[in-house]
């Protein structure tokens, strides 16, 4: 995303984004997934505008830090690999929240979710809230494509909320906006077999973040866009970065 776009995400005031988001499609998974959870439990944060919105939180043993986990494109905190993602990273060492960030109808598309960032952002802030409240000294976000572009817009317009690492994995539609606000080091993940335009801006997102100290990328070979049948190389990468990036 360039300076543009965020211009562009920025015409947008929160109260459009509300009207924008579906809140039904958000209970519709919530009562999908919630009589199936068997690891980690339920919690509800409370947004500015009274919207509660569904988190997974998955306690580790001894655990080094937390990990806020964000979903893409209209999915949800427990689907499919985005499940996969927060209990393996428990597994890990590692506390999750996977939180439900904004959905849009099943029809809708990337630029779509424009005026939903704010909301996203403000969902980000929360969950980092939360866990700082439960004693985390380190906190990290892992994030899937447009959950990605949801924390690029976040790490630029909270300047209170400190993260501590970012494994942005996916990430569509062009580089890192304002990689120069970035407090935390960035890794830019993503598949062999990914989307073209994620394997065309490659080359650009690395040079965005190669100021960013810490930051780096990594393909992940064989693998697609959702790292199906490869989730453990994606949690063995994610871990190994986290692991040399948080202090102890």
């Amino acid at each position: 995303m360039n300076r543009a776009l965020i211009a562009i995400v920025m015409l947008f005031s929160c109260s459009s984004a509300v009207l924008a988001m579906d809140y039904e499609r958000e209970k519709r998974w919530s009562d999908q997934i919630l009589p199936a959870i068997l690891i980690g439990e339920p919690v509800w944060l409370k947004q500015k505008n009274g919207h509660e919105f569904l988190a997974l939180y998955t306690e580790a043993e001894k655990p080094r830090g937390a990990v806020i986990v964000g979903h893409g494109r209209g999915w949800n905190p427990d689907f499919e690999l985005y499940g996969t993602l927060r209990v393996k990273l428990a597994e890990a060492g590692y506390t999750t929240l996977s939180i439900q960030l904004p959905v849009l109808g099943p029809g809708a598309k990337v630029g779509d979710y424009l005026p939903t960032y704010a909301d996203g952002a403000d969902r980000y802030e929360l969950a980092a809230k939360f866990l700082r409240e439960k004693g985390y000294q380190n906190v990290a976000i892992v994030s899937h494509s447009l959950g990605s572009r949801m924390v690029n817009y976040f790490l630029n317009h909270a300047a209170a909320a400190r993260i501590d690492a970012w494994v942005s994995i996916g990430l569509p539609t062009g580089e890192y906006a304002r990689p120069e606000t970035f407090k935390a080091p960035v890794l830019d993940l993503y598949s062999e077999k990914d989307f073209p335009g994620i394997l065309d801006g490659a080359a650009g997102r690395a040079a965005s973040i190669r100021g960013v100290r810490g930051s780096g990328q990594v393909q992940v070979a064989g693998a697609d866009h959702f790292f199906a049948g490869m989730e453990n190389e994606l949690v063995r990468r994610a871990r190994q970065f986290l692991d040399s990036r948080l202090r102890r």
